[in-house]
């Protein structure tokens, strides 16, 4: 599937924002719910779900309801120049990574 410049560069202008771009790092480790995203970038629930359903209008995220809990994930496979650039994303904090591993829904 060839992509158009525009959708490309919406693609990328949505990755400029810092708070996306680190649900993008984080979710290109593992797939989360929400209440971890709010606990990784302490923030609102509010704000990261704004940041979730923008992602997520551009095709960038998806979502999968699990009981009560929804998780996240990225859907970037059929977009290839978003995979390559993401493999240059700066490695999470040791501490973060930790938080990552062990978090469970409750």
């Amino acid at each position: 599937m060839r992509i158009t410049i525009e959708e490309m560069a919406e693609q990328f202008k949505l990755l400029g924002d810092k708070t996306r771009l680190k649900i993008v790092s984080i979710l290109y480790q593992k797939e989360m719910c929400v209440c971890h995203l709010v606990e990784l970038l302490e923030t609102t629930q509010p704000n990261i779900s704004q940041h979730l359903r923008k992602l997520k209008d551009a095709g960038l995220v998806q979502e999968e309801r699990r009981g009560q809990w929804i998780y996240y994930s990225l859907h970037i496979e059929d977009k290839p120049h978003l995979n390559d650039a993401l493999q240059y994303l700066p490695h999470l904090a040791e501490e973060v990574q930790e938080k990552i591993n062990t978090m469970v829904c409750e």
